[in-house]
């Protein structure tokens, strides 16, 4: 009797990550509160909210970038929630990060050429050989024409380029080692939009070419629109609400999902304006009690003061931390 196929395992899995900071006065701050998602080969995560929701330290902790306070992280069924350095060094090829500021990402004294080498200088090749000079050559070559830029830029420095063609250097230099994920953290915030769409379908293009996987953070739900295959969206430290894009951003089940979708301007000459929530970001050192999001909630109930709403599925792939969902 032919067994049946086994499910493909998550390339990346976390499982209740904490991150918490200490402050003065014996205070503290939970940055990232008890996350939990899965990644699988091949897809791309959205992840959007608010300014402060988080997101950018859990980017960092799932690479490693930051140590997580509690919970696993899984990467290609590995736990390296808390390998040292040394049996994490391999891993770091597979796993690569693009930052938000372009600039400040590369050394203003080396030439590009260098900056790209150095990964592929440091790292053995896959059959554990030191990479040749005519190979480094070569990869470089490889890499320029992945992002569109001339050889020439090689021999140029950072402050040459514009704000556009540097992205597209430190996207190529986290190509590098062909890894298996990425993290883009903002990548295209601080470009014009025009400039914005060329980067999204650069980035597009490369995860069809290459079967990348990313996880890409951003507050912008037109990128996430554009390039997500699912979004989790984020509000003070957790998850509130994940799924496919389009149930996500089209059939949104919690009302802070429903509030940043109504907040995106609309091309539509006499379209109606939807009320911003009310009140401000609570601090997050000192969270409101129950559901974190009652306080600027339209629907609030005297049941969201109290008890603290669990992620759950609503309907297949669409989980929602919400007591009421809108459904």
């Amino acid at each position: 009797m032919r067994q049946p196929p086994h499910a493909p395992l998550p390339l990346l899995a976390v499982r209740d990550v904490y991150k918490t900071y200490a402050l003065k006065r014996g205070q503290s701050l939970k940055a990232v509160d008890g996350v939990s998602f899965s990644v699988m080969p091949g897809e791309v995560l959205g992840l959007v909210g608010e300014s402060g929701c988080g997101k950018s330290t859990l980017g960092r902790c799932l690479l490693r970038l930051h140590d997580v306070s509690s919970g696993q992280i899984l990467f290609e069924g590995q736990d390296i929630t808390h390998l040292p350095e040394r049996t994490l060094r391999p891993l770091r090829q597979r796993m690569q990060m693009v930052f938000q500021d372009s600039y400040a990402s590369l050394n203003p004294r080396r030439r590009i050429g260098d900056l790209l080498a150095e990964p592929l200088r440091v790292h053995r090749a896959p059959d554990g050989s030191r990479r040749t000079a005519s190979s480094i050559t070569h990869r470089l070559t490889e890499l320029m024409d992945l992002v569109s830029l001339p050889q020439s830029a090689l021999e140029r420095y950072p402050h040459e380029f514009s704000g556009g063609q540097r992205q597209r250097i430190n996207i190529a230099r986290a190509l590098a080692l062909a890894p298996r994920l990425v993290v883009a953290d903002e990548p295209v915030s601080a470009l014009d939009v025009s400039v914005q769409a060329q980067i999204v379908n650069l980035f597009a293009d490369l995860q069809k070419q290459l079967g990348l996987t990313y996880v890409f953070i951003a507050h912008d739900l037109a990128v996430v629109r554009q390039i997500s295959t699912r979004v989790a969206v984020m509000y003070l430290g957790a998850i509130v609400e994940l799924g496919d894009t389009d149930t996500v951003l089209h059939n949104a089940a919690h009302p802070y999902t429903i509030a940043l979708t109504r907040a995106v301007p609309q091309p539509v000459v006499g379209a109606s304006r939807h009320a911003p929530l009310r009140g401000e970001i609570p601090s997050p050192v000192h969270k409101p009690s129950g559901c974190r999001f009652h306080t600027r909630c339209p629907a609030m109930q005297p049941r969201c003061q109290s008890d603290i709403p669990l992620l759950r599925q609503i309907s297949p792939g669409h989980e929602v931390a919400c007591h009421y969902p809108v459904l």
